[in-house]
């Protein structure tokens, strides 16, 4: 502008035309001589202007538009050729052009001048000038004229001389910046008219310029040739053309799409040329470069584009890919895919080390541009089947790293020694300082660098930070490919990677928080459109997501490599910026991947640390393979050129070497604490790996911590290997403050966070637990310490981590190693007393909070809600010492207990809702606790119910009950178990005196949760629920005491048993009926169910003493003896309560299940294998059966409530809370009103049915009956029980009382049942040690008492029929069938089982043998009962119907049949005796009965019984005296006589059979009667001559009878005269037949003895014979004695004799029969 103002003023104006003539003047001069023309021109051009001057007011349009004319002159002072004349007229032309008055034509003209000029090679600089100045100054040179102009500058160019061509270089750059510039200023100036621009067809004419202005077109055509021209093909426009170059065309290329991007933005046709021209030439030209590898030799001077790289070309190629990639992404998408593509591979280690450089250098400039490569990520890595380029250029520039490090460097792959990334001569760089250098000497290097694995690469200031500021894309002047040195790769990649974290992260994070802020404006308008913020939020996602792995595969390596501490701080800062960006977004695995690098960085190399290696298994070892570019993972080195600062031990679970902290790693630990103190809000999960990096390093420098949790320096003792430097000494305080005010600072984390901060901190913890298992080495306390810190600090929202906090704390306080236990109490316990006395919002306590009545409803309501809150909160707090009691410990469980005492003493009153928690803590006392925790426990219980009772809610009191009880049952310490039975007592006391007070308490609680339960709809659970609350609190004390009843010491059990039945003695009145039915069911019978199981499987080893010295009696010297006593005094106590509350009892629905209950436990008590408790049973069922049927007193509900036995009543008043029981009464009145259950008595006519229950009670006696008296069913074991006699006749004795309840409907059935019980009980046998006590010795005939009851019972049933009803008369033969049983005992003692039983004779006391008892008494007695019962009931219906009398005969046939072998001989003379009475008293009731058949089956019986009496199979003893033997003769006798009398006679009303079978006894009487026993001297007195004598006479006399009246009889007589004289025939040959064999020997005494009986009875029979009347002889007779002569003859000849003279006796009366009477011959006719 200022320009034109200088040459349109009048001075300006004045001066052009004055110079143009002094111009004109001098050429007219110069041409004088040679070229007149020109001269004559000359001046005529001086003549024109003067007349243009003088006759126009504005000369220089004037001028213009003659313009033509004027420059004539000049134009032809040109075409001399003279230089001097040239260079005149060149510098006149160039005014005329700077005042800008040339016209299109003469511009013409002057371009056509200047060309000709150039063709002669005159003037090439002025012309250049010329040329600029023309195209500069004014825009009228448009089209061919334009072209021309240029074509003549690029021609210009290639001349021989240098400074033309540079100087033309540059015209051509400034004629191409004008020519755009141009276009530019005409869009300008349209720019406010609005045209339709037609649309272009496609690429259906591609040189269609009619679209375009002038200047447009003029640069469209241009742009265009440029294309052609750098792809080699001929010019459209720039007609003329000689030659070009690549290089300086693509410079041209570059210039103007970098100067002038908005023009190919703007119009289509020159975005259509990006596309269609630049894109594939540039693409084109790559080529060479992609196909190349390196290691074909690299000395490329020619451009030879096909075979190798060119440096110049491939340069400007890549910086035009950056511009076209800078501006025109947007326009060529997929063509920058490509580019960038290309790009990458340009890095790739086979490429020579130029190209690698430069491309470093290009994808350097693409990295400060974060907002392009976030379009890269949107473009590509976000499309579907689209290349992932951002990731792409991220993991090449990261492989390029690693590449530098690990391969070696180009071109001399045989000289590894060389540094990676330098050049081939690199020496220098070695010289410097290398790995050789600085490793030796350990000194400090000098210069940045990094170092890997021996390779060494230094660190150069390649740019400023953000700014790509490249070498190599610069050397424009370079043909050869440069040198380039080492590190210098190194060097932008390590900026690139900066670059782009930084402008990635800021870019990001702005963005992140304007849209934060957005959000926040906007919450209170309208929310947020969610798409967008989706959208914007996912191409952040992905551009962290596609980088993170390249970023930290790189950022780790270098960070290892990194000898700087600026360096490093530049990395660390990356990484941690990464890591805070990643939080943000939520990505965790990159997140936690950034934090494990800074964290494994901070440890010394090859750290055992679990949590990052686990973490980095994942990343580590894993090759990422990112389409074709390969990211590894690399592990840290080892050897590191670091200064080392602090040695100290590992923290592991072995202990181990030390290990050395660098200053690096000291730097990482700063950045790891920055991290968490700036960035906690975003570190979620990887608190873990942050806080266990930390508590390592801090265990390394020997941090401890002290009071709160904070960590300060100092030593444990075993650490002695901590050495740590000045530097660090003087860092530690830092570090301590820095990580306690980064707990502080967790109070400003949103709960999310700090979640994850307690998480961390736990898992931490849980591990350091680990570690310090089984070893007692120093704890690493870190977690611990700074989980008290944090809580600490956040008490005021302690709700929200308190659980997860305290649940951890209380693992730790359970951990084996004291150290870490101690902490963990520590923490524990300080939280709870901190969080009870903080002044927490609303207040914690009630004290706090001032209800004001008369304040505004809402203020109560919110009032109301503070008091929930504070119970809630108060029971939060005090949860975590209620689990303590969980712990094992000793040392934590008196920490625990310590707590409870100050929270007693401080927060006492205040507890409230928090009492049973603290009882609860009290309370949790185990075995394994020692005696002192547990006296300090009970300390405190004993203060809680000395003094706390009455200001607890009554709710609690029920806890105060259980836990004195556990006092009671620990087993450590006995004197406080029996105290705590006394607190019991006192408690309930405390209940009694209190009770209206605390029923009115209980029922507003129980109201209010009865109300909470229906809300939720479901049943309150509480013990004992139906029953009224303030019944259920003296439940719970009767089951607490019932369950000390069961204790395992004796002491206990006693004490308890006494206290209970007496609390239920003394306070049962205030209990409602309905409640008894609970204290009958659930404490009584539960107890009594205890009690027995506990008896049953108790121990029966001996104690030897009672702990001490104390000795033990031999009836308590073993547990189940001990339990016996506890049995029989529990057993006892139920069972005088049914006594005692009997009435009240019955009044309860189930009085009869519980009547059965009772007596199923007296039951198993009876039948336990202990005397003692199966006697105790029998009593107390003895007890329950005296029961009366309930009074009808209707005065007094206490008479009957109060019947407690005097003895119990003494206890009381010893005992109990000494005072008169009157007051109970009145109170248990007032509850009965409360409840309205006044007991009804019932009217006094009726009557309670009993008879079920004495049923009931029958059957448990026959069950305890049926068990106790059956045989053990094994062998002879001497471990069998057997039960006792005393219990036995106890059982018995109950009977009879039994009976008179149960007379009425005892059956048949009944009295089976009792007659195995009775036999059963008989037969039981004694063990010989208790025999002498009761057994009566063996000579007395006495019953014992247990055989004396069963007669009683026996009695007591007989007497009950005879006066009873008809129909019981059928009992009696079963009580018959009984007694006879008993009457076989007297010959075979009944068996119990197998059990062999000694005769008591032979038992030796001091042996375990078992003793039969003496049943000869009993069965006699017995016998005895039979005979008089028979007596009475000879003729009963039912005695005959059943077959008594044959059973009676049978039974008697044992004793008679063994006679002799009887175990005594009374037995088988009563026996007599009794059948003697028995058959005269029943053979005439037989007699009767004979037609109906009922007896017949009793004569054979009968006979048998004879037979087995007369001829018994046993000897008499041998000292039987001569008298006795008489006696005994005498009783035989006697039987034959009843024969006579009572049988014989009668024989018509007798079965045949049997009269034959009773002749045949007489025959065999008459005959063989001699005992084979005698001596020869008694020989005549013992030949049973008498009983002979008798036989045969009472034969002889019914074989001729003479009153014949039926022929029956006659057949008898008949019968037994035959048998008579057969045997004698017998006897007489068999005896002269021996004779005759034996010689001169005698023959046995037996023989000699039997024949002379033979001769005898023959010598009788013939008296009888003679005196007989003849007609009364059967004719057989007399043939059978005849015929016996002959034989007699034959023994004349025996030797003995007393058979000569017994001969003689028998031979002399057969002489009345030598002659034949004389009726003989009428006899055999007849």
């Amino acid at each position: 502008m200022s320009v034109k103002m200088s040459t349109s003023s009048p001075e300006a104006v004045k001066k052009l035309l004055e110079n143009m003539q002094a111009d004109l003047r001098s050429l007219s001069m110069e041409c004088k001589k040679k070229f007149p023309p020109v001269k004559e021109a000359a001046e005529s051009g001086i003549v024109k202007i003067k007349t243009i001057a003088a006759r126009n007011t504005d000369i220089l349009a004037a001028l213009k538009e003659n313009s033509s004319e004027v420059v004539q002159p000049f134009l032809m002072g040109c075409g001399t050729k003279e230089p001097k004349i040239t260079q005149l007229c060149l510098a006149a032309i160039q005014r005329l052009m700077s005042h800008e008055v040339v016209s299109e034509a003469a511009a013409g003209n002057i371009i056509n001048m200047l060309w000709q000029l150039m063709e002669n090679g005159l003037e090439e600089l002025k012309l250049l000038q010329t040329v600029l100045v023309l195209l500069t100054t004014n825009t009228i040179v448009h089209d061919e004229v334009l072209s021309k102009a240029i074509v003549l500058c690029f021609r210009l160019h290639f001349t021989k001389d240098n400074i033309t061509n540079n100087t033309a270089a540059a015209t051509v750059r400034q004629v191409v910046t004008v020519v755009f510039e141009r276009m530019v200023a005409e869009d300008e100036k349209f720019k406010g008219l609005t045209e339709e621009p037609p649309a272009v067809q496609g690429n259906s004419n591609r040189r269609s310029v009619s679209t375009l202005r002038p200047s447009a077109k003029d640069a469209y055509m241009l742009f265009q040739d440029l294309c052609q021209l750098v792809n080699a093909d001929a010019p459209y426009w720039l007609v003329g053309m000689t030659e070009m170059t690549r290089t300086f065309g693509l410079e041209l290329l570059e210039s103007v799409l970098n100067d002038f991007p908005e023009v190919f933005l703007q119009h289509q046709e020159f975005s259509f040329l990006l596309k269609e021209r630049v894109c594939p030439l540039v693409i084109k030209l790559f080529s060479p470069n992609i196909k190349f590898r390196q290691g074909c030799g690299s000395s490329a001077s020619s451009p030879a584009p096909v075979e190798k790289p060119y440096f110049p070309i491939c340069m400007r190629l890549l910086r035009v890919v950056s511009v076209l990639i800078k501006h025109f992404y947007s326009l060529l998408v997929t063509e920058c895919e490509i580019f960038l593509s290309l790009l990458v591979k340009f890095l790739d280690g086979e490429k020579p080390q130029w190209l690698r450089a430069v491309a470093v250098e290009s994808v350097h400039r693409l990295c400060v541009q974060p907002h392009l490569l976030r379009s890269f990520c949107q473009s590509y890595d976000m499309k579907q089947h689209s290349t992932k380029v951002f990731r792409d250029i991220v993991n090449a520039l990261g492989s390029f790293i690693q590449s530098l490090f690990i391969l070696p460097s180009a071109g001399n792959t045989s000289s590894t020694s060389t540094p990676a990334g330098g050049s081939v001569s690199a020496s220098q760089g070695s010289a410097q300082g290398g790995p050789g250098a600085a490793g030796a000497g350990g000194g400090l290097i000098t210069q940045a660098a990094f170092e890997y694995r021996g390779t060494w690469i230094p660190l150069m200031n390649v740019s400023v930070q953000g700014s790509a500021k490249a070498t190599y894309l610069e050397m424009l002047d370079k043909v050869e490919p440069p040198s380039i040195p080492e590190g210098y790769a190194m060097s932008v990649a390590f900026s690139a990677l900066l670059d782009l974290v930084r402008g990635i992260t800021s870019l990001i994070e702005r963005e992140l928080s304007k849209q934060e802020q957005e959000a926040a404006m906007r919450e209170e308008a309208e929310p947020v459109s969610p798409p967008q913020r989706a959208l914007a939020h996912e191409v952040w996602e992905e551009m962290v997501n596609a980088c993170w792995c390249g970023l930290l595969a790189a950022l780790s390596l270098l960070l290892d490599a990194s000898t700087d501490e600026a360096a490093t701080e530049n990395i660390l800062k990356a990484e941690l910026s990464m890591a805070s960006l990643c939080g943000r977004l939520g990505l965790v695995t990159p997140r936690d991947a950034f934090i494990t690098a800074i964290c494994k960085a901070s440890l010394p190399p090859h750290y055992a640390l679990t949590i990052l290696s686990s973490n980095t298994a994942n990343l580590s070892n894993k090759v990422y393979s990112i389409q074709g570019q390969s990211v590894q993972m690399v592990s840290p080195s080892s050897e590191s050129h670091q200064q080392v600062v602090a040695v100290g031990q590992p923290l592991t679970a072995q202990p181990q070497g030390t290990v050395m902290l660098t200053a690096k790693n000291i730097q990482c630990m700063r950045t790891l604490l920055n991290l968490a103190h700036c960035h906690g809000g975003y570190l979620g999960t990887s608190w873990q790996l942050v806080l266990a990096t930390l508590q390592h390093l801090v265990w390394i420098l020997g941090l401890k911590p002290s009071v709160g949790g904070v960590l300060k320096p100092g030593r444990a003792v075993e650490g002695p290997s901590t050495v740590l430097t000045t530097a660090v000494m003087t860092d530690l305080p830092v570090i301590s403050n820095i990580l306690s005010r980064l707990f502080e600072s967790s109070q400003y984390l949103d709960d999310v966070s700090l979640h994850h901060l307690i998480n961390a901190l736990c898992s931490l913890s849980m591990e350091a637990m680990e570690m310090a298992y089984g070893n007692n080495k120093e704890p690493s306390l870190f977690a611990v310490a700074k989980l008290l810190e944090t809580g600490l600090v956040n008490m005021d929202r302690i709700e929200i981590l308190w659980r997860p906090l305290t649940a951890h704390l209380l693992e730790v306080c359970q951990h084996p190693n004291a150290r870490m236990r101690e902490w963990g109490a520590e923490a524990i316990t300080s939280l709870i007393k901190a969080g009870l006395s903080f002044k927490h919002d609303p207040p914690l306590s009630q004290n706090q909070v001032e209800i004001n009545l008369g304040d505004r409803k809402s203020e109560l309501l919110q009032s109301l809600t503070w008091v929930t809150d504070w119970t809630r909160l108060q029971l939060l707090l005090l949860n975590p010492l209620k689990e303590l009691s969980n712990v094992l410990h000793a040392d934590i469980r008196q920490k625990q207990l310590e707590c409870v005492l100050q929270i007693l003493q401080n927060q006492g009153d205040t507890l409230g809702p928090g009492w049973p928690l603290v009882l609860g803590v009290i309370g949790a006392i185990r075995n394994d606790q020692g005696e002192s925790l547990i006296r300090t426990a009970f300390q405190c219980l004993q203060l809680v119910v000395t003094d706390f009772l009455p200001t607890m809610p009554c709710m609690c009191l029920q806890i105060v009950v259980d836990v004195a009880g556990s006092f009671g049952l620990q087993n450590q310490e006995l004197n406080i178990s029996l105290t705590s039975i006394g607190l019991l007592w006192n408690i309930s006391d405390y209940f009694f005196q209190r009770g209206e007070a605390i029923t009115e308490e209980l029922e507003r609680e129980e109201a209010v949760l009865l109300r909470q339960a229906q809300d939720k709809g479901e049943p309150l659970h509480r013990p004992f629920h139906p029953a009224p609350p303030f019944d259920c609190l003296w439940l719970c004390l009767y089951a607490k005491l019932g369950e000390l009843c069961v204790d395992p010491r004796p002491a206990v059990r006693k004490s308890a048993g006494q206290t209970m039945f007496s609390t239920i003695a003394a306070h049962g009145t205030l209990l409602q009926p309905p409640t008894w039915n609970i204290v009958v069911w659930k404490v009584l019978f539960h107890l009594l169910d205890c009690v027995r199981k506990s008896s049953t499987t108790a121990d029966k080893e001996k104690i030897e003493s009672g702990g001490g010295n104390i000795l033990i009696h031999h009836s308590r010297d073993t547990a189940e003896k001990q339990w016996a006593e506890t049995w029989v005094l529990t057993l006892a106590g139920v069972a005088r309560i049914f006594n005692t509350r009997r009435y009240l009892l019955q009044q309860l629905g189930d009085f009869f299940k519980a009547w059965e209950v009772l007596l199923d436990h007296i039951q198993s008590a009876a039948l336990s294998k202990n005397n003692e408790v199966s006697l105790a049973a029998l009593k107390s069922f003895q007890e329950i059966l005296q029961l009366v049927t309930p009074i009808k007193d209707t005065d007094k509900l206490d008479a009957l409530a109060m019947d407690v036995p005097p003895v119990l009543m003494e206890s009381l008043q010893v005992s109990g809370p000494g005072r008169p029981l009157v007051r109970s009464d009145s109170l248990a009145e007032r509850l009965a009103q409360r409840y309205g259950a006044q007991p009804s008595l019932p009217p006094p006519g009726e009557e309670l049915d009993d008879s079920a229950l004495w049923w009931s009670a029958w059957n448990t006696w026959y069950r305890i009956g049926t068990e106790c008296t059956r045989p053990p069913s094994g062998g002879t074991d001497k471990l069998v029980f057997v039960p006792s006699q005393p219990f036995l006749t106890a059982l018995i004795q109950i009977f009879p009382a039994l009976y008179q309840h149960i007379a009425g409907g005892f059956s048949m059935e009944d009295l089976k049942k009792l007659g195995v019980i009775l036999h059963g009980a008989v037969s039981v046998p004694i063990s010989s040690d208790s025999s002498p006590f009761i057994l009566p010795s063996y000579t007395e005939a006495v019953l014992t008492s247990l055989q004396e009851a069963v007669l009683t019972a026996l009695d007591v049933l007989q007497k009950a029929i005879c006066v009873g009803s008809e129909n019981l008369q059928v009992m009696y033969p079963a009580i018959f069938e009984q007694l006879l049983l008993f009457v076989e005992f007297s010959c075979k003692p009944p068996q119990y089982g197998k059990m062999e039983t000694k005769h008591v004779a032979n038992a030796k006391y001091n042996q375990a043998e078992w003793v039969a008892l003496n049943y000869v008494p009993f069965a006699e007695q017995s016998l005895e009962v039979v005979v008089d019962l028979y007596h009475k009931t000879a003729c009963h219906k039912a005695v005959i119907n059943e077959k008594v009398l044959q059973n009676i005969i049978k039974t008697l046939r044992i004793p008679l049949g063994l006679k002799y072998a009887c175990p005594a001989e009374s037995t088988w003379k009563l026996a007599v005796s009794s059948l003697l009475k028995v058959l005269s008293i029943g053979l005439p009731v037989a007699r009767q009965q004979a037609s109906s058949g009922k007896f017949d089956t009793m004569w054979p019986e009968l006979a048998n019984a004879f037979e087995d009496f007369l001829f018994t199979k046993s000897t008499p003893p041998d000292n039987l005296s001569i008298q006795e033997f008489q006696r005994n003769e005498a009783v035989d006798v006697q039987v034959v006589q009843l024969i006579s009398t009572e049988i014989l006679p009668f024989a018509n009303f007798i079965p045949k059979e049997f009269v034959g079978r009773i002749m045949s006894m007489l025959n065999k009487g008459s005959i063989h009667s001699q005992s084979s026993s005698f001596t020869e001297a008694e020989m005549d007195i013992r030949m049973r001559e008498e009983f002979s004598k008798v036989c045969f006479e009472t034969l002889l006399q019914f074989s001729f009878s003479n009153k014949v009246s039926t022929p029956q009889e006659g057949y008898i007589s008949r019968m037994a005269l035959s048998v008579l004289l057969q045997r004698a025939q017998d006897v007489l040959r068999r005896y002269v037949e021996d004779q005759r064999l034996s010689g001169r020997c005698p023959l046995p005494r037996q023989q000699v003895t039997e024949i002379i009986f033979v001769l005898k009875a023959i010598s009788t029979l013939m008296d009888s014979l003679k005196k007989t009347q003849p007609e009364n002889v059967d004719g057989n007779v007399w043939v059978q004695v005849i015929a016996l002569y002959p034989t007699l003859v034959e023994c004349i000849t025996c030797s003995s004799p007393e058979v000569s003279s017994a001969l003689k006796d028998a031979l002399g009366p057969f002489k009345d029969f030598m002659q034949p009477p004389v009726s003989k011959v009428q006899n055999g006719e007849s």
